[in-house]
């Protein structure tokens, strides 16, 4: 028996979100684990993660999180070869990547305010 066409997009596009998240989170173990970075090594750690998404099709993403993992992979791609110093690309990249998880973060842990309200109707 074939698999809908809804099982294969929906198959197609956990594929795509899984290679992007791999994608993050190899650059970004990349920058923090790196004592010395060089631009060179930084264009050809590019290329060699870029194999995985470039097996992968793009498919569009509705789910903000994801478009903004979308947008900050298109971002770290964007700085192959770039002009600007290496450090800087660094530091743009690990504060994007860290609101990225506050904002993941945020929606995950919600913080109950007056929590010793709740139980005075017990006593």
């Amino acid at each position: 028996m074939a698999a809908s066409q809804k099982a294969i997009d929906n198959s197609n596009r956990l594929r795509y979100i899984r290679a992007l998240d791999r994608f993050h989170k190899s650059m970004i173990s990349y920058l923090l684990n790196t004592p010395e970075l060089t631009q060179e090594r930084f264009d050809k750690k590019i290329e060699n993660a870029q194999k995985l998404l470039k097996r992968v099709e793009e498919i569009p993403l509705y789910k903000g999180e994801l478009q903004d993992l979308q947008t900050l992979v298109k971002k770290i791609i964007s700085y192959k070869e770039s002009e600007k110093n290496i450090q800087d690309i660094k530091e743009e990249i690990l504060y994007s990547s860290n609101q990225l998880d506050k904002s993941k973060n945020a929606r995950r842990y919600k913080k109950d305010k007056h929590t010793s309200d709740k139980f005075e109707d017990w006593e």
